[in-house]
C-alpha cells in the first residue's frame, strides 16, 4: 500500500498493516509502539489522509465498527476498567504522524490518582471542574 507520494509516511508502508491484529476494508488496528497502558492500540486509515474531516461517509462507518471490535478484543484480553479514545489533529494538538490514526487507550483502576476529567487533562488543570453527581455507569 506504500504510495510514491507518501514514501516517508510510517503508516503507508506494508509493514504497518502486517502488524494489524484486526482490519476491515478502510482501517486496521495495531498495538501502539509506545503504549501508555497495556493494550494501547491505534486504528489507522488505509487511505493516506491526515484528519477526521477528510473521511468519506463509508469510511466513518467502518472506523466506528473497527473501534468497537478493537475495544472488545482489548477488553477480553486485558480487562481494563475503561477507555480513552484520542485523536491528535495538527502539530499544535500533538500530532507527530500526519496520517489519520485514533488512539484506543485502556484505563485501569489506580493508573492515575484522580481520573475524573479524562481527556480534559491533556491541558494541565483543565480536567478539574465542578463534577455533577455520578450517574450509573454501564
Amino acid at each position: 500500500m506504500k504510495r510514491k507520494d507518501n514514501i516517508d509516511c510510517e503508516f503507508c508502508g506494508m509493514d504497518a498493516q502486517e502488524e494489524a491484529f484486526i482490519s476491515n476494508e478502510y482501517f486496521f488496528a495495531k498495538w501502539d509502539k509506545y503504549p501508555v497502558s497495556p493494550g494501547h492500540a491505534i486504528i489507522i486509515s488505509k487511505r493516506h489522509i491526515c484528519f477526521l474531516a477528510e473521511l468519506r461517509p463509508m469510511e466513518a462507518t467502518a472506523l466506528f465498527r473497527l473501534l468497537k471490535k478493537s475495544r472488545k478484543i482489548i477488553k477480553d484480553k486485558y480487562h481494563p476498567g475503561g477507555f480513552n479514545f484520542g485523536v491528535n489533529e495538527g502539530s499544535t494538538a500533538g500530532q507527530t504522524i500526519f496520517h489519520l490514526h485514533i488512539h484506543l487507550i485502556p484505563r485501569y483502576k489506580g493508573d492515575v490518582k484522580d481520573p475524573r476529567g479524562g481527556v480534559r487533562n491533556v491541558i494541565p488543570g483543565k480536567g478539574k471542574y465542578p463534577f455533577p453527581r455520578q450517574s450509573r455507569q454501564k
